[in-house]
């Protein structure tokens, strides 16, 4: 038996969460760890309190509120997402997650209803990465990929260390940043951020994995002079090499695989002057596909052009990787139970491999996992102009919420 979660409470409470750190173009600006973020908290310990759960916040920040179930010895369900927001991005990316797991909660009060296995709404610490690197940081740090003490020591742009903004906004809790107890599943509600279930007329994305991703750092070291008075033969302008690097990562894909992407994000140049020849350039390399062999020849070539635009301008070059993540294939008894909701809820539904990381990165390795898409109008994602219709959201967070309860078990 199917549930039905109320839609206009879902509207409400995601314009609730959008006020807080809400700008003038309609999105968000919270920052991890900011003050916006920490009233968000706030409010989400609002929610578990006004619902009755018990809420815990381990020392990355995760927090945690969790519904009994019927047997206290079983492992529970995880549902959730992240309430961190880019600079200047939308409403619905990460927190549309954490409102339907939120909804999906209510709606068992609403109904009586009593499930088999205890079921947790979770909010991941800094999974935008996008003031304290990396991304899918708490959630990195609770499955064990990361270091606590490491990442403690992340600091921001303003030499702001994580772990003091952590005490300043009194979101460091006292809990192990670790499972306390084996989980049954974990699930995640996320806009695609992409343009697939639009340009295919779908109504839900049913994620069976996600893609492996490469980041890298690369530098080029020439030399700076007068633009005017250094012949051409003399120079060893560092711009011209990342040009060429630059072009070459734009055509790489085409030679790897249909679903590889690669994308030089970020360039500094100095000096950064009219006259000056181009001494030092900073810039970074994003690769990424399902296929974890492809990656590999990714980042084999980058590293090729790399160096053979460094001989050809005469400059030196050092190349830092800075995030690697492995693919991902979610396993069969979750995704199924995303299917079987779409199917029952009448939808349709596409399977799909997801291009962005997400904390079910993590969360894969600890229990089983699984992804529902909602649609994303025009693919726009981590801007203010980012939207998901409130048809889209419901219809979304219905799919989690029926196999949700699926993997919950529910009690006659």
């Amino acid at each position: 038996m199917r549930i039905d979660i109320d839609r206009d409470r879902l509207v409400e409470t995601m314009e609730e969460q959008a006020a807080i750190g809400g700008t003038d173009g309609g999105g968000l600006h919270r920052l991890t760890l900011s003050d916006a973020d920490a009233e968000a908290r706030d409010w989400f310990a609002d929610c578990a309190d006004e619902m009755g759960m018990d809420l815990r916040v381990d020392a990355f920040g995760n927090m945690f509120a969790r519904r009994e179930g019927a047997d206290p010895d079983a492992e529970p369900v995880l549902v959730g997402s992240h309430l961190d927001s880019q600079p200047y991005g939308g409403i619905f990316d990460g927190a549309l997650g954490v409102v339907a797991a939120i909804e999906f909660v209510r709606t068992l009060d609403d109904d009586g209803i009593e499930t088999e296995r205890p079921v947790e709404v979770v909010n991941w610490t800094n999974e935008e990465g996008s003031r304290f690197p990396p991304a899918m940081q708490g959630s990195g740090v609770w499955a064990g990929a990361h270091d606590i003490e490491a990442e403690y020591e992340k600091t921001d742009a303003d030499g702001v260390r994580l772990v003091d903004e952590l005490e300043r906004i009194g979101y460091r809790g006292d809990e192990p940043a670790e499972p306390r107890e084996p989980y049954h599943a974990y699930l995640e509600l996320h806009p695609e951020q992409g343009p697939f279930l639009e340009e295919t007329g779908a109504d839900v994305g049913i994620v069976t994995g996600i893609v492996g991703l490469r980041w890298a750092e690369v530098t080029f070291e020439g030399q700076a002079n007068h633009s005017g008075t250094t012949p051409m033969r003399y120079r060893d302008d560092a711009l011209v090499a990342a040009s060429d690097v630059v072009t070459a990562i734009r055509r790489l894909p085409g030679s790897l695989g249909e679903r590889t992407v690669a994308t030089v994000g970020s360039l500094t140049v100095e000096p950064n002057s009219v006259n000056i020849v181009p001494e030092t350039v900073q810039f970074t390399t994003d690769i990424r596909d399902p296929d974890e062999s492809t990656l590999d020849r990714g980042v084999e070539r980058m590293e090729a052009e790399v160096a053979a635009a460094a001989e050809r301008e005469g400059v030196d070059y050092d190349i830092e990787h800075t995030m690697r993540a492995a693919s991902v294939d979610f396993p069969d008894r979750p995704v199924e139970a995303v299917a079987d909701a779409v199917d029952d809820l009448g939808y349709d539904g596409r399977r799909m491999v997801s291009g962005a990381g997400h904390d079910a990165t993590h969360t894969a390795s600890v229990c089983d996992t699984a992804m529902v898409f909602s649609v994303s109008e025009d693919g726009k994602s981590h801007t203010e102009d980012e939207f998901t219709s409130w048809a889209d959201c419901y219809s979304s967070a219905s799919v989690l919420a029926n196999a949700a309860l699926d993997l919950a078990g529910r009690v006659d």
